[in-house]
């Protein structure tokens, strides 16, 4: 169990890109930012940026900004919480999003829940969220995907796989793509599934370019299919498509 001369371990959602932070995330979450100058990121780029987006009022110089990517481990994971058993309090950032979903905080996360710390998540911004909010598919039966696979064969396997569950489940699939892949992603899709399913795809969410389009595959077949290089949600849900 956690003590009061514990530090806390604070999920802040970074927004979605570069627009205006403070525009993006609530009030109380921004004063939590603020108060803090010790900070685990994924990113050390973008985290500089975002903290100068909100006007953190110390200079970035004073602040501490530790890596904890994809690459680091448990024992980093307990290594950067040495600090909170000490009674320093920590700010997670993501590259974008919230931290530890689609994201390598979670291992950050566990550790802190093994070493008895307190973790207080905090509201913003999460793309998959946002994108299975305005899709309209079914948002109390859903599974996230994270990236299918990169190999042509392998991919529409899986997307008709993800097809037939949904079908099946009555459930939306949700996945993502590296940006310059979404074009090619969105044309396996079209060529693989059924012309009644539906395909919600959300870019650029909280973003003044942001786009959300939800429709059927013949629908999607019929008009402009491009995205193009911008962060972007998959979803699919195929309910009452199911093929003999």
């Amino acid at each position: 169990m956690s003590t009061g001369a514990q530090g806390k371990l604070h999920l802040i959602p970074v927004t979605l890109g570069d627009d205006n932070a403070r525009a993006a995330l609530p009030q109380s979450t921004l004063e939590i930012v603020i108060a803090l100058d010790y900070f685990i990121v994924e990113n050390e780029k973008s985290a500089r940026r975002f903290l100068k987006n909100i006007a953190h009022p110390k200079p970035l110089q004073q602040l501490q900004l530790v890596l904890f990517d994809k690459t680091a481990d448990a024992r980093r994971a307990i290594e950067l919480l040495q600090p909170l058993s000490a009674g320093r309090s920590a700010g997670v950032l993501s590259e974008a999003g919230c931290p530890a979903i689609a994201d390598p905080g979670a291992l950050l996360v566990a550790a802190a829940h093994r070493a008895g710390l307190r973790v207080v998540p905090h509201t913003g911004p999460s793309a998959l969220l946002l994108a299975l909010m305005a899709s309209g598919f079914n948002g109390q039966r859903f599974a996230f995907h994270g990236y299918l696979p990169v190999p042509k064969d392998q991919c529409r396997s899986e997307i008709a796989r993800l097809e037939r569950e949904s079908c099946a489940h009555d459930m939306t699939q949700i996945f993502i793509e590296t940006p310059y892949r979404n074009d090619a992603l969105l044309q396996m899709l079209l060529e693989t599934c059924n012309d009644k399913t539906r395909l919600c795809i959300a870019s650029d969410l909280t973003l003044a370019s942001e786009t959300v389009r939800s429709a059927t595959i013949a629908a999607w077949n019929r008009g402009e299919t491009g995205i193009g290089r911008r962060p972007s949600v998959f979803l699919l849900y195929a309910r009452g498509t199911c093929r003999a």
